[in-house]
């Protein structure tokens, strides 16, 4: 019953007190979810460019690099041919050991990659997908305690590996394996809270510095330029891969005539 000329006070189970490091905690939170999102945006850019980068490398190796291999040591041997001939021309004694250096290094170059089977990397949406859901909950790079990041990287490079070879079923794995595991499990208390979300903060931008860094190293790189020359040719309708390995088929042919029908010196 009210009494007449009194108000009632508010009862305390209404009244909602919003404190100041709630409302920090909370804006932090937005901040870093968004950088979060940035963040596994950026790395699954870097890590695309790396194994697109990687599989045209292959892919040169194995269509142009071993022909350029077989030309070089043909090349070597015309020119070490053309020493003995000469022994006494220092130009061609020199000659010589350059081509077969040169040839040494391209078999030892495309020698590397001859074991692995060439597979053109094309990710499917849903891997992309998984791949960004890993990198924003797991990378290494969004925690400070020192266990937690050891799981953290060794589970990443389990999901780069997982992503390089198009494995949707491993990636999955991954992203459970740290999301059932110890680690996963948030601490108590505002405070200490927004300490971690701030370092987390601070983390993921260091991290974004570090992608921009290497995404610039990539995009300078031989192989991304060489790339690009690929890409422009086939935009229009040029297959630069058939054609470099008909022209170097060709010149092999001549360096074998050549060699097949230069007299080896006789012994003194």
């Amino acid at each position: 019953m009210q009494i007449p000329g009194f108000f009632e006070m508010p009862s305390h189970s209404h009244i909602q007190i919003t404190r100041p490091e709630d409302r920090e905690l909370e804006a932090k939170r937005s901040e870093l979810a968004a950088l979060e999102a940035n963040l596994a945006e950026r790395e699954l850019q870097l890590t695309s460019l790396r194994v697109e980068l990687s599989s045209f490398e292959r892919k040169y190796l194995a269509e142009v690099g071993a022909r350029y291999a077989e030309l070089d040591e043909l090349k070597a041997q015309l020119a070490e041919k053309l020493a003995a001939e000469n022994p006494g021309d220092l130009r061609l004694q020199e000659s010589a050991r350059q081509a077969r250096a040169r040839a040494d290094e391209t078999r030892s170059t495309t020698a590397s990659d001859s074991a692995h089977e060439h597979k053109i990397f094309s990710p499917t949406p849903e891997l992309k997908r998984l791949y960004r859901e890993v990198a924003k909950r797991i990378h290494p790079d969004l925690t400070s305690d020192d266990a937690d990041r050891a799981k953290r990287q060794e589970l990443m490079a389990q999901a780069n590996r997982a992503y390089e070879l198009g494995d949707e079923a491993a990636l999955s794995r991954v992203f459970a394996a740290y999301e059932c595991s110890p680690e996963s499990v948030a601490g108590e208390g505002t405070p200490a809270e927004l300490v971690r979300t701030i370092r987390r903060i601070s983390q993921a931008r260091h991290r974004l510095t570090e992608i921009e860094a290497e995404s610039k190293k990539l995009l300078h790189s031989d192989s991304y330029q060489l790339r690009t020359r690929f890409d422009e040719a086939a935009r229009q309708g040029h297959d630069l891969f058939s054609e470099l390995a008909a022209r170097i088929t060709y010149e092999i042919a001549r360096a074998k005539h050549n060699l097949a029908h230069r007299p080896v010196p006789s012994s003194v």
